[in-house]
């Protein structure tokens, strides 16, 4: 079990704890739980679904960086596969508070990194805030999505967040979560490929400025991010901090970024040039570079 889950687990029932422990001592669990998985723990436990994701929260926010608030946030983005993905928040010292990531970002990001073709259920340990309700209505679930809290009912997203403001305001048919390629032709070392094939499946259907980014770490370790734009435009998810995601899913330390590249496209709108070029110094790293990649079909 990585270290980093011991504090939490300790707290658990002992049902849970003898359950839980075999998933976490693999040394391939990056904070996802197969349907497999989720079956056996229910089994062993007889707890529901909705009791089963609020009893592993805490495990959940033991991901949290948080040396900002140190208020660790912990989320389960509980996908229609019957996977479940962790999240927790992130935040960056030297980096504007723009920078940072939501728990329910963060589980919802690494569930769509992973393939997951859409979303039942977001179990988190506090209430979600404006700009994760408005995140969430991005999705391909509609605001039909539950949403499930420590001490209270179930309830949707629509009850959250009522009168919505969403894509189909602005005539926007994409969903974030649904499939979508741009055709991007690949070109260059690893990490340049990584970044376009990540920038290839982004999000961005109001500014059509498509981006990617790809991380190579000092143990060698390659991770990637997609852009994830918002009808409100605000609580837009950067594609370097969907990297940084799985970086930290993975038990890696944000400061242990190497090299940096950020695809996006020639000409966009809209660049993450320069914001993704700031934070990364803030995490240390210098070594960062652009790509740029055409709307041609390969």
């Amino acid at each position: 079990m990585h270290p980093r889950f011991n504090p939490a687990f300790a707290t658990l029932p002992d049902t849970l704890q003898h359950a839980l422990q075999p998933l976490l001592d693999d040394e391939n669990f990056h904070g996802v739980f197969s349907p497999e998985a989720v079956k056996q723990l229910q089994q062993a436990t007889g707890m529901d679904d909705d009791a089963l994701a609020l009893a592993l929260l805490p495990v959940a926010a033991c991901c949290a960086v948080a040396p900002i608030s140190h208020f660790n946030v912990g989320a389960i983005a509980r996908g229609t596969s019957g996977a479940w993905y962790f999240g927790a928040n992130m935040e960056f010292t030297h980096a504007t508070m723009q920078q940072t990531i939501h728990a329910e970002q963060s589980a919802i990001a690494h569930a769509w990194l992973r393939g997951e073709p859409a979303l039942a259920t977001i179990t988190v340990n506090y209430t979600p805030c404006g700009h994760c309700r408005q995140f969430m209505n991005e999705l391909n679930s509609g605001t039909a999505i539950r949403i499930s809290l420590p001490g209270r009912a179930v309830n949707t997203l629509a009850d959250y967040l009522p009168d919505a403001f969403g894509p189909a305001d602005l005539d926007i048919v994409e969903r974030l979560m649904t499939p979508n390629q741009q055709g991007f032709v690949r070109h260059g070392d690893a990490l340049q490929q990584a970044a376009i094939a990540a920038a290839d499946q982004s999000h961005a259907p109001y500014s059509r400025s498509y981006s990617g980014v790809a991380l190579r770490t000092r143990a060698g370790a390659l991770y990637s991010g997609r852009y994830a734009e918002n009808a409100a435009f605000n609580p837009s998810l950067p594609p370097l901090q969907a990297a940084l995601i799985m970086l930290n899913m993975h038990h890696e330390d944000v400061h242990s970024v190497q090299q940096a590249v950020l695809a996006e496209c020639e000409g966009c709108t809209l660049t993450q040039r320069d914001a993704t070029r700031a934070t990364l110094a803030a995490l240390g790293c210098e070594d960062f570079s652009v790509t740029l990649v055409s709307k041609t079909s390969v």
